[in-house]
């Protein structure tokens, strides 16, 4: 059978990293963008600080550079963080000339940029459009890309799996050559074959109870690399940000670290300002140390949550470079100008993900992965903030370089359709949704901020049988979109807990009291897992 769709290009994923990949490779053949909800909702969305980039005279790349190092605690590629600070500007200049709007300085005769400052930062560098950059950027590319002829839009669209050369019975050449994709609101199941796919699926915050990530975060495109034969590394580092808006109300939203690089303090419920003998930095310290410090705090004083003070700024400016999280406080009848901010930490980042090369380049030919989906080294332990954007531009203008120039591939006759066999309709969803919340609660209990091999051990018993009962199910009925991601997250959830136990040591964003100390004695090397 013909596949339903046939496209050069598959993109699975509508953020930043996708859409930039689409824009430049749709002028030599028509693409696919497959998002599960509308084309807007992605990460990149809900990006609130900004990109990372050296564009002011104080700055320099060797300083970018070196913060970015030594943010990432050793596991860095340094060739990889330099190319990427390296190539930023040109990147930035190109998502201004689309007609991205960046932040200026008040009452600037040259129309100087409103450079920012974010935890990790030695400088001023962070690019923003006030708290809603993420939101300006996929309007500009979006508004781009809906000008372009070769770009098919699929909203309401969950891919399932990728294809494969080797899932159809050959045994040389193994290659990706398309996917299939859930239609969410028919729930046919369709073939869309390519001789390129690139994953830009985001993270997999969902993973974990609180989070500040939006819903459909839940790590499909790491899930669908592994089960296609694609190695995977360090998973164990989640980054978790100290600053989740804390309100029963209030979900998954994110108070900006650009908050306290404008002066916010971070202060428990008797007022103590407990960053200060935490870090030289002290609140605008790395993320991972003010995660566990808020962490601690909460665990010593049996609150509920820590405070964001920003108090001592200005009504006025705190309205006009924070609307956003500013308007939202006051929804819930916070005040940012007159009483701290309420906030407890929240999965926000997963640092490692598919192994690819600088392009995005996978081990499986045919698959790219782009963005927080991918590994490229830059991260390391710790992602510095506000380098997940500029990684994502710099990673998809070289990826859409790299496919350009590679030699023909001869597409297959045909692709076999979905088989659904004699799967039923899901009789009790309420078993899809007890999983889901399990999955969720063991892994913020257990695999949390603070970690213990004990605890890492119970978590992986325990989703090892929740994996049985996923599969189970998954075999049994007919596909959803919720099925998909339940099936995606408990494969998610067990490699961040196997990589974890795999790693005897405490660095970056893996802390366990079993092992406090960085190993020292070696090279600090990847936790890479590799399928069967």
């Amino acid at each position: 059978m013909v596949a339903d769709h046939r496209f050069e290009y598959v993109v699975l994923g509508s953020g930043i990293a996708g859409l930039t990949f689409a824009l430049k490779v749709a002028e030599t053949g028509p693409v696919a963008v497959i998002t599960k909800k509308n084309r807007a909702e992605s990460n990149t969305n809900y990006a609130q600080g900004g990109i990372a980039c050296v564009t002011s005279t104080e700055d320099t790349f060797d300083l970018h550079v070196r913060d970015t190092l030594e943010a990432g605690a050793g596991l860095c590629r340094e060739d990889v963080v330099r190319g990427i600070v390296e190539e930023g500007p040109a990147r930035i200049k190109e998502l201004i000339d689309l007609g991205m709007s960046f932040s200026e300085r008040a009452n600037s005769s040259t129309r100087e940029l409103d450079l920012g400052k974010e935890g990790g930062h030695s400088k001023r560098r962070i690019l923003h459009a006030k708290d809603i950059t993420g939101r300006e950027i996929e309007g500009a590319l979006l508004t781009a890309l809906a000008l372009h002829p070769n770009v098919e839009m699929f909203e309401n669209h969950a891919a399932i799996d990728l294809i494969t050369r080797r899932k159809l019975g050959f045994t040389t050449d193994n290659r990706c050559v398309g996917v299939y994709v859930l239609d969410i609101k028919t729930g046919r199941v369709e073939t869309f074959a390519s001789r390129h796919v690139l994953l830009a699926t985001g993270g997999c915050g969902k993973v974990y109870l609180y989070t500040t990530n939006p819903d459909i975060a839940t790590g499909d495109g790491v899930a669908m690399a592994y089960r296609a034969g694609v190695p995977v590394a360090n998973m164990e580092f989640i980054q978790f940000h100290p600053t989740c808006l804390f309100h029963p109300k209030a979900k998954s939203f994110l108070i900006s670290e650009a908050v306290r690089g404008e002066g916010g303090v971070l202060r428990n419920g008797a007022g103590h300002a407990f960053m200060n003998g935490v870090h030289p930095l002290k609140s605008l310290a790395p993320r991972d140390i003010v995660a566990r410090a808020i962490d601690a705090e909460i665990k010593r004083t049996g609150a509920e949550c820590v405070y964001l003070d920003i108090t001592h700024r200005s009504r006025d400016f705190l309205q006009n470079r924070f609307p956003a999280i500013f308007a939202k406080c006051l929804e819930f009848g916070i005040d940012m100008s007159v009483e701290p901010i309420p906030v407890v930490p929240g999965a926000h980042y997963q640092c490692g993900g598919v192994v690819t090369s600088p392009e995005g380049r996978t081990e499986l030919p045919g698959l790219w992965a782009v963005g927080e989906v991918g590994c490229t080294g830059l991260h390391g332990a710790n992602r510095l903030a506000s380098n997940s954007l500029l990684e994502a531009l710099v990673v998809a203008h070289r990826a859409a370089l790299a496919v350009k120039n590679e030699p023909p591939v001869p597409r297959l006759k045909s692709l076999p359709p979905w088989e659904s066999g004699s799967a039923q309709d899901a009789d009790e969803m309420v078993v899809i949704y007890h999983n889901w919340r399990e999955i969720r609660q063991l892994m913020w209990d257990y695999v949390g901020i603070v970690r213990t091999t004990k605890r890492l051990k119970r978590a992986a018993s325990r989703l090892r049988s929740l994996t049985a009962e996923v599969q189970d199910y998954y075999w049994n009925y007919k596909m959803t979109c919720d099925l998909i991601e339940l099936r995606n997250l408990v494969l998610v959830a067990s490699l961040i807990v196997d990589s974890a136990l795999s790693r005897h040591e405490s660095r970056g964003l893996h802390f366990t009291l079993d092992f406090p100390e960085t190993d020292t004695s070696a090279p600090p090397s990847d936790s890479i897992l590799r399928p069967g």
